[in-house]
């Protein structure tokens, strides 16, 4: 949730006990935008995401539901996701006589859930929280655009949490051993394509704009190593050049601006030059 940094409370004529909060800043979540992110920082938006939905399962009040959980009630805080407006959450279990009281209706899909002795709904709380999550978040933000070798596995987690099996992904989502192992050692080598190292060098012109990019006015994607940077440049037709840095994404991964030219090429310490070999 949200930082507290501080709040205080007044009395005013108009209204009294007025408490005022200070917050940490965070930047509305906008769904469009996010979907011309990397995979990978959506990715990260869904990690924090799981941790919230523990966290509300395990809260200290008990279990909370989000009655309004939508992105209107979430930011982005350093590239993680937090919510922000809590007006509408609740720690009321819906009280039951039996199962049928326990109905769950979705746009897209209902469930019902077991009525407990105690004569409370089991778990809906949690479950609420966790298909409107599935339905606004998971189901876009998993598997648009993600590395081909993950697919299988995203499509798995997103059916699962669709039908409320919190345990898979939790297990495959949150310490993501499968998940962020795959994604950051990703490996494929080029058989044709000769390139030329330029130690201590930069092309700081001849950019190109792709997608996704970490760059509005060029082409900065993030690799594991020289093979994949090699494998990205080949399979475009305008690059002729890449340029290593030595700044990483969150899981460690390199990011590697491409070029469409190396024609102008100046000593940079931190950086290293592959230009394309022609004949």
């Amino acid at each position: 949730c949200f930082q507290l940094y501080g709040y205080c409370y007044q009395d005013s004529n108009d209204i009294p006990d007025t408490l005022t909060t200070i917050t940490e800043l965070g930047s509305p979540l906008e769904m469009i935008q996010l979907l011309q992110t990397s995979w990978e920082d959506r990715f990260r938006i869904c990690l924090s995401l799981v941790r919230l939905l523990h966290y509300l399962a395990h809260s200290p009040l008990g279990s909370v539901t989000l009655l309004d959980f939508r992105p209107r009630q979430f930011v982005i805080v350093d590239g993680e996701l937090k919510v922000t407006d809590l007006d509408d959450a609740s720690i009321e279990e819906s009280s039951c006589t039996s199962n049928s009281d326990c109905f769950m209706e979705f746009p897209a899909r209902n469930f019902t859930l077991p009525c407990s002795v105690e004569g409370r709904c089991q778990s809906m709380n949690e479950k609420r929280n966790l298909y409107n999550a599935y339905r606004f978040f998971f189901t876009y933000l998993l598997p648009h655009s993600a590395p081909s070798s993950l697919r299988p596995l995203l499509d798995k987690i997103v059916n699962a949490t669709g039908n409320h099996n919190k345990h898979y992904l939790a297990l495959e989502l949150s310490p993501s051993p499968s998940v962020n192992s795959e994604f950051t050692q990703k490996c494929v080598k080029s058989a044709n394509t000769q390139y030329r190292r330029v130690p201590e060098a930069f092309i700081p012109d001849e950019n190109y704009r792709c997608w996704p990019s970490y760059h509005h006015k060029g082409c900065l994607l993030s690799v594991f190593d020289v093979n994949e940077a090699i494998e990205i440049c080949d399979s475009y037709s305008q690059c002729k050049a890449f340029v290593l840095t030595n700044q990483t994404t969150w899981t460690g991964r390199q990011l590697v601006f491409f070029k469409m030219a190396s024609n102008h090429i100046v000593p940079d310490p931190d950086k290293i030059t592959y230009v394309k070999v022609t004949d």
